[in-house]
């Protein structure tokens, strides 16, 4: 199957999105029905700061805890409007923000940040002043606007739609804001959501259900549930531990001189995906085949294109004196759930 594929299905009652290019998985979405989804709004209770971070603990529903990292000047028993950046690890707080934004597939609302921007992968002059003419005529307030890159090719319309529905959103949430009791507000974007908000190159999209089975999706999910990455150049393993991600690369049976380098550099070009299908963040340690010192300034451009386009923040760390890779990786996913296939 050539060319691009947003195939969206359910496994059992769980909503999937699945990014197929030239029916190769390239990117997927998994809904953590346990875990509060990134970008959920709540209105969170100051509850304890945590001494010498900076931070502070809240209050959430059903008994929940959140850690917002910048808590300076706030006081226990305040209410807070917060956002969900991510997910936790096993036992630790859910990670938040309160830089709380409005996001869809056109426009960005951000309160106490007015002003009106325009995606800098816009380049083309009339494009701009015909967005920043539909942007007045819809958006009068004092938030601040977004209009993203998927604004480009888009109907004038569904621009100005998009945009009076996120003003409607941020209005009626920061109207909520104040209140003695945590509350839910929103519940943020599942997968399929997320796809048509994320995904918005130009791309054939599958809705009916039974369609990963028909592509071949279930086939390379099923994959993802061992550590082994083929590379054709040898192979790679990616095992998650408690304290961090583990990433071993091999020649295989090339014993020739170059095998080292060309290992080495099939994993970092492979390394993004290996990391984005499973939802892998946090610190990773790369221990790719031993070679010349010389030819890690190689490696490490070939990281940093590979890392360059993949949707997940991450940091290029650089090499430990036992000479491992590091890097650090944002924690927006949810670890790929190995009993997934238990829902069908």
């Amino acid at each position: 199957m050539k060319g691009r594929s947003i195939i969206l299905d359910h496994i059992g009652d769980i909503e999937v999105a699945a990014y197929l290019v030239d029916g190769k998985l390239d990117d997927l979405l998994i809904d953590d029905v346990d875990a509060p989804r990134p970008g959920a709004i709540y209105r969170g209770i100051c509850d304890r700061p945590i001494k010498g971070q900076g931070g502070m603990m809240l209050r959430l529903p059903d008994g929940e805890t959140a850690f917002l990292r910048a808590g300076k000047g706030l006081r226990p028993g305040q209410p807070l409007l917060i956002q969900v950046t991510g997910y936790s690890e096993g036992g630790k707080a859910i990670p938040v923000t309160d830089r709380v934004l409005f996001k869809s597939r056109y426009a960005i609302v951000t309160p106490g940040k007015p002003g009106l921007n325009i995606s800098r992968q816009i380049t083309d002059e009339d494009t701009r002043d015909n967005l920043l003419a539909i942007a007045h005529e819809v958006f009068d307030s004092e938030h601040g606007l977004i209009l993203r890159s998927s604004c480009e090719a888009a109907d004038e319309a569904e621009i100005a739609e998009d945009i009076v529905a996120m003003l409607s959103l941020a209005d009626a949430v920061l109207g909520d804001a104040e209140g003695t009791t945590p509350e839910a507000l929103t519940e943020g974007d599942g997968p399929h959501t997320i796809a048509w908000r994320e995904w918005s190159s130009v791309a054939n999209v599958v809705t009916d259900a039974g369609s990963f089975e028909t592509h071949g999706v279930l086939d390379q999910l099923a994959a993802l549930e061992g550590p082994m990455v083929p590379l054709g150049e040898g192979t790679m393993y990616v095992e998650p531990t408690r304290a961090l991600v583990a990433v071993d690369v091999n020649t295989g049976n090339d014993t020739s001189p170059a095998a080292a380098l060309k290992a080495n550099l099939a994993a970092a070009r492979a390394l993004p995906r290996a990391l984005r299908l499973r939802g892998l963040a946090g610190q990773v340690s790369v221990d790719f085949v031993s070679m010349s010192k010389a030819h890690r300034k190689q490696l490490e451009q070939s990281l940093r294109a590979a890392f360059k386009n993949d949707p997940i923040e991450t940091s290029l760390v650089g090499w430990t004196p036992m000479g491992l890779f590091e890097l650090q990786r944002k924690r927006e996913r949810a670890p790929f759930p190995k009993q997934l296939f238990a829902n069908l």
